[in-house]
């Protein structure tokens, strides 16, 4: 049963370029222009319309665009519920700019040793971490910090979570690394090592989408049964301003949105691709989590009763209902 027609987010990619070389994406390998502050105000505008409630405003590194503050700001003064994702390089210098207008701020981090850390993400960015949380605690905010999980580095998270969470009463978002296009990711979790992922999210100020342990027990998105109804709950905006369907990794097609965001999806070749969501033979075995998780909240099945007490644990945690009861 669909509980809802309406898109719920919006992935704002503000820019492909990177000051990081992480291993397991290839965003930063793009070239890219940075997105303009008059198509995001009619873009804001016409996402209001369509009824979407989270705008991610992401990269890339989204804090290398000059702009990053006003593009918050603006979303967040219209009710959006508005989240970004940092590998902390320039938090420190931007933090007071951006203060009060993320809901959810996530800095990237990946084991509690430095080189470790590093090695990973091709750049020294550990002790911007480390500066960003406690510059970010000054502020007010509330940052969470999100551990992408590999077979390789299972083993840090709890020191992770013991060292740096609880001391700083951070929220860890454990996000099991997924596979897409010729990127590498390495073996990929057995059947144990999720079941480790889901005992140890039990704890407190740990979020895990429990959604997303089973869809990787049930080997992914199915064409002939999608779970994945990315098109439809998700609009992808592009550094050119161009609508991306049916999502930003497969990313077969694109529209020039050229000031009718509102139009074009809703229109008819729009609405063809919708209906192709998780069938595409790219979207067999799909996990990729950024598109599953609005999947999840859209239609009663066994994956959203399974994503519901983590989503009500995060939300309750960092408040931002209080944010949708006001949409």
């Amino acid at each position: 049963m669909r509980l809802r027609s309406k898109p719920v987010l919006c992935n704002y990619y503000v820019t492909y370029r990177c000051n990081a070389r992480c291993s397991f994406c290839d965003i930063w390998e793009k070239p890219s222009p940075y997105i303009k502050v008059e198509d995001v105000k009619q873009n804001l505008l016409d996402l209001k319309r369509l009824g979407v409630e989270v705008i991610d405003f992401t990269g890339g590194e989204p804090l290398l665009h000059r702009e990053i503050d006003v593009f918050l700001r603006m979303a967040h003064e219209m009710g959006f519920i508005t989240t970004l994702t940092t590998n902390g390089l320039l938090y420190p210098k931007l933090a007071g700019r951006l203060k009060g207008h993320v809901d959810m701020l996530h800095f990237s981090l990946d084991s509690s040793s430095r080189e470790e850390h590093d090695t990973g993400r091709g750049v020294a960015c550990f002790d911007f971490v480390m500066e960003s949380i406690q510059v970010a605690k000054k502020l007010g905010e509330r940052p969470d910090i999100l551990f992408t999980v590999f077979k390789h580095n299972l083993h840090q998270l709890e020191e992770v979570y013991r060292q740096i969470c609880l001391p700083n009463k951070l929220m860890l978002i454990i996000n099991p690394a997924f596979e897409y296009n010729d990127v590498a990711t390495g073996e990929q979790l057995s059947a144990e090592e999720l079941q480790y992922l889901s005992d140890f999210a039990k704890q407190k100020l740990v979020y895990l989408n429990e959604g997303f342990v089973q869809l990787r027990l049930d080997g992914g998105n199915h064409t002939a049964a999608p779970v994945c109804k990315a098109a439809s709950t998700t609009l992808v905006i592009s550094p050119e301003n161009k609508l991306v369907l049916p999502c930003y990794h497969l990313g077969t097609d694109s529209f020039l949105i050229e000031g009718n965001l509102y139009e074009l999806y809703t229109s008819k070749a729009v609405e063809a691709l919708k209906q192709q969501e998780g069938r595409l033979p790219g979207c067999e075995g799909c996990t990729i989590n950024c598109y599953m998780q609005p999947s999840f909240a859209v239609e009663v099945n066994k994956y959203f009763w399974k994503a519901l007490p983590s989503t009500l644990k995060y939300n309750l945690h960092k408040g931002t209902w209080k944010r949708l009861v006001k949409l």
